[in-house]
């Protein structure tokens, strides 16, 4: 079995070499992402649309729905809602609904990921600049990290809506790394998607898979892919 962190060649040396529990990490800048990597968020976000239809008291029709929006946006899924059931409002309007279910979520019931508080304590402790990049909006990442204690690590919060696309391209990295004043051999991403943690490292980052249970499948792609691994924050 491979090592919770296995540091290979292409991580080259740049500044501190942080060590903790016997492992190295060796870059002085840090992007992460959130959900799934830092925080058990990834069952309340698979589970979101369900949630709200039943909070609306939808019964019939609802795993149509469900299939049906597999692969659209929240405000194409809010658009879908209006049509099929006759919600009132707007699609903007459902789309705060949507937010307003997940803030309740982000500030009573998830959780850090075991491990993490004390990982990114040692992080800082050695002078290393982090950051988060999302696919969340900024507003609900700040909720999460206001609540759980972890905002102080971070010198701040970058989401995709700000920068226009999704982690299939590398903008928001790359935005990450110029608002770090870093380059991108000079930084780690920490992911739990394999489509993000492909894109980060073809931009030219030193990537680093983290484990969640929820996005299983993804660790084997994971494991081929990138440069470090973690599958366990407290053995790190």
């Amino acid at each position: 079995m491979q090592s919770r962190v296995a540091i290979r060649a292409e991580c080259v040396y740049h500044g501190h070499i942080l060590k903790k529990g016997g492992y190295m990490m060796n870059k002085q800048y840090c992007i992460f992402d959130m959900d799934g990597t830092l925080v058990n968020s990834m069952g309340y976000w698979k589970y979101l649309e369900r949630e709200f239809l039943i909070r609306k008291g939808v019964t019939d029709g609802l795993e149509e729905a469900l299939v049906d929006i597999q692969h659209l946006t929240v405000p194409e899924a809010s658009a879908l809602f209006i049509e099929r059931f006759g919600f009132k409002g707007t699609v903007d309007s459902i789309t705060e609904e949507f937010d307003a279910l997940m803030a309740e979520h982000y500030r009573t019931d998830i959780q850090a990921k075991p491990g993490v508080p004390e990982y990114l304590e040692s992080l800082h402790r050695q002078g290393v600049k982090m950051c988060i990049a999302s696919a969340t909006s900024t507003p609900l990442v700040k909720i999460c990290l206001e609540h759980l204690g972890l905002t102080k690590y971070f010198e701040f919060t970058l989401s995709c809506t700000e920068v226009g696309s999704s982690k299939d391209r590398p903008d928001v990295f790359l935005e990450a790394a110029r608002r770090l004043g870093s380059t991108p051999e000079e930084t780690a991403v920490f992911e739990d998607s394999a489509v993000a943690a492909a894109t980060a490292k073809s931009a030219g980052f030193c990537t680093v898979g983290i484990y969640d249970a929820v996005s299983a499948h993804n660790w084997p792609v994971l494991q081929a892919l990138c440069d470090e691994l973690i599958e366990d924050w407290e053995t790190v």
